[in-house]
């Protein structure tokens, strides 16, 4: 999979297959179903099978609840599929990254989350 982007008013998804990375930046506000095509690109990240996967938050400074269960969806597609390691970069600033991103763990436990 080559370098994928999704962009939006505001915010803007982007995978960068090399270091198999998501940087997630801006401020995502869609309902449910615009969050269709940020599902699928983490899906077509894990059909890739990297070793690891890094999810870099440090620059979204806000995710409705809609998007926090798409990650949270996607965090259990990763323990269905067993042997990913998964990394989170967070702003320890952003209020909403250190009240959900923990919750990350309740769905896959062997996630790393680090905090700047």
């Amino acid at each position: 999979m080559s370098d994928t982007e999704i962009k939006g008013p505001g915010y803007r998804v982007l995978y960068d297959a090399n270091s198999a990375t998501v940087h997630f930046e801006g401020s995502l506000r869609l309902g449910t179903a615009e969050y269709e095509p940020i599902a699928a690109l983490l899906n077509s990240v894990l059909e890739q099978r990297p070793q690891a996967i890094t999810l870099r938050m440090t620059d979204l400074v806000f995710l409705n609840s809609s998007g926090i269960n798409t990650l949270y969806k996607f965090a259990i597609a990763i323990r269905k599929l067993g042997g990913l390691a998964v990394h989170v970069q967070a702003s320890s600033t952003i209020s909403w990254q250190s009240k959900s991103l923990p919750n990350l763990r309740k769905f896959l436990p062997t996630i790393t989350l680090t905090m700047n």
